[in-house]
């Protein structure tokens, strides 16, 4: 389990990852929370006590971190991760936001979701989304998970893998 204290080594070790880099980071904040929204994704009962920890970052150029999609953003996510991880000798979760992109990206796709299942629910035609991410697609599905009027189903293999909404 990660305590307060534990905070103040991941913001210095996460400043000396982008310093090595070379990405002039403007203002790091980290914070702890407990994995509850996760509790539902982890298969391991003995792993739901992981500790979440959500470090937001500020920069005055993020698109070269965040790259297309945020495709860069959950790589370092993950490479930030195992070097944390390592040297704290802890396991957690990271979860990684630069100029509060996936914050942004969360409410976009909430509000299209809805709009979208609005829309089936009236015209009973089905929509079908662009691929994402499994991250994002879990948003989707938790989104619309209690609307009785619709359901989504992820369908297709790989990077084309799409959500589709449907009147129930």
């Amino acid at each position: 389990m990660l305590e307060q204290k534990d905070t103040n080594r991941i913001k210095e070790m996460a400043e000396e990852f982008f310093e090595k880099m070379t990405i002039a980071v403007s203002d790091i904040e980290v914070a702890l929370s407990a994995a509850k929204e996760n509790s539902q994704d982890i298969k391991n009962p003995a792993e739901e006590s992981r500790d979440i920890v959500d470090l937001n970052i500020k920069l005055d150029e993020p698109q070269i971190l965040i790259g297309q999609q945020g495709q860069t953003l959950m790589e370092i996510q993950r490479l930030l991760r195992m070097v944390l991880n390592k040297k704290l000798q802890k396991v957690f979760y990271l979860n990684l936001d630069i100029n509060d992109y996936k914050k942004k990206k969360i409410e976009y796709l909430k509000d299209l979701v809805k709009n979208l299942a609005d829309q089936v629910s009236l015209t009973k035609e089905e929509k079908a989304l662009l691929p994402m991410s499994a991250y994002e697609r879990r948003i989707v599905h938790s989104e619309l998970s209690q609307r009785t009027d619709v359901i989504a189903e992820s369908q297709g293999d790989g990077f084309d893998r799409h959500i589709v909404i449907r009147a129930k």
